[in-house]
């Protein structure tokens, strides 16, 4: 008997257009997996189970052979409405209604075929690289005893167990790109508008983007351009490209681990070997990269808070939001990400792709995170995810791709970013190196 689960969003929807499966079959059988293993996981807040595979049962009526995304089962973070489902957002202080509407990254995944079968655990209101609250902890299927990351972290927790192919989520401060590492994943932040943000009060100041968590870089290319509203380009001839590699945390006083350093550098020799031009050379971040970083975290979600019962907030997010209070003027004028980039743009005129660890250290443990203090957050995922932040900052592109294995077994991973409208050239280059370095695409649960 043919089973879908753990094949590729690619692979679900041509079948599904060939009619060798219906969509039916698809979302049942990964609506079992999720029954099965969410408990021990923790990806999903609300799984969408009769109304799935109703929607499953409706696609039938369309034509089967114009849907990129046929039939193939998505999740979708906790921070993005989809029709008749509460938009909960990581929090009890969320309102527990329904939302009349999808939003629009929801609706174009519908239009490609796709069957949304839950929203994804999240941290409250998405604030922490660690996945828990309220609602639910999410943990890293390759290693239970691991957050997934976060803030995406049950989306790549449902993809990384193999109970969706695909999943949806964003990215602020590296919120796709953190969880990604963790699972091996491959995911893509794209670009300041290329896709449709729409998240939160102001997308943390044109910070946060949406975008795709898949288990190769085919579905990630192919989700990628449902997003962004686009037809899907194959991958590119090869091209050689000047790459620019670098182990350094952008963060002063962070130090990266030895796992991660040797990853960016063995994916560096691969992609050497392979033709590209690759040096060692490390971006000018400058010294008040820091506390900018803060700045801008913590007043985008002093801004999220506006509008809600501080009561029913965690005290680590009250306190957060308190921080950021005294930084929103001074953030929106976006003066300190201007100079950034005009700090920055020169050295991604010198290189195509900057080749960087994807994190600093492996996740921390799955523990009860928001229920700890404040600065010990902070703390914990400074040390681990310095890597992210400039670029959301920026507002480049950037992608977390697969590469080796830590100590433990669990997932390495390593980051590429580009300059403006370089996503295409990241997804070739992840391209190659999942072809020079195949990665296992789903943690075994059973």
């Amino acid at each position: 008997m043919t089973t879908w689960v753990g094949r590729t969003a690619t692979e679900i929807a041509a079948a599904v257009r060939e009619q060798r499966v219906t969509p039916r079959e698809v979302v049942a059988e990964h609506l079992a997996r999720i029954e099965r293993f969410d408990g021990r996981v923790g990806a999903f807040r609300t799984v969408r189970a009769e109304a799935a595979l109703a929607e499953a049962d409706e696609l039938l009526s369309r034509d089967l052979g114009q849907l990129p995304l046929a039939g193939v089962p998505v999740a979708v973070k906790d921070n993005l409405a989809v029709r008749g489902e509460a938009n909960r957002n990581g929090s009890a202080a969320t309102p527990d209604t329904p939302a009349g509407e999808d939003h629009v990254t929801v609706a174009r995944l519908r239009a490609a075929g796709a069957v949304v079968v839950g929203l994804t655990n999240v941290p409250e209101l998405c604030v922490f690289g660690t996945t828990e609250g309220v609602h639910g902890t999410a943990r890293n299927p390759w290693d239970l005893s691991r957050t997934a990351g976060g803030s995406s972290g049950g989306s790549a927790a449902a993809v990384a167990a193999g109970m969706v192919p695909v999943a949806l989520g964003n990215d602020g401060m590296g919120s796709l790109r953190i969880p990604a590492a963790n699972c091996g994943l491959v995911a893509i932040k794209p670009g300041h508008g290329v896709v449709p943000a729409g998240i939160g009060h102001g997308d943390w100041f044109g910070m946060s983007e949406n975008g795709p968590l898949a288990t190769t870089v085919e579905d990630a290319r192919l989700m990628f351009a449902v997003l962004a509203g686009t037809e899907q380009q194959p991958p590119a001839e090869p091209v050689t490209r000047s790459i620019a590699v670098s182990v350094r945390s952008p963060l002063a006083g962070v130090r990266v681990t030895r796992p991660y350093t040797t990853a960016a550098r063995q994916a560096a020799a691969l992609l050497s070997e392979a033709g590209h031009r690759v040096r060692p050379a490390n971006p000018p971040y400058p010294v008040w990269l820091s506390t900018t970083s803060l700045a801008h975290w913590t007043a985008g979600t002093a801004v999220d808070a506006e509008d809600l019962d501080p009561r029913r907030l965690a005290r680590r997010t009250r306190v957060h939001a308190a921080v950021g209070r005294r930084f929103v003027t001074g953030v929106r004028t976006g003066v300190r990400r201007e100079q950034l980039r005009a700090r920055l743009a020169p050295f991604f005129a010198e290189h195509d792709v900057l080749l960087t660890p994807a994190l600093a250290r492996r996740s921390p443990a799955s523990v009860a995170w928001h229920e700890r203090g404040w600065l010990r957050n902070i703390l914990a995922n400074t040390a681990y995810s310095p890597m992210t932040p400039p670029w959301n900052l920026t507002g480049w592109p950037a992608m977390a791709v697969p590469f080796g294995t830590l100590p433990n077994g669990a997932p390495c991973a390593v980051q590429l970013v580009g300059r403006p409208g370089s996503e295409a050239a990241l997804l070739d280059v992840a391209g190659q190196l999942e072809v020079l370095n195949p990665w296992r695409r789903t943690a075994r649960l059973d």
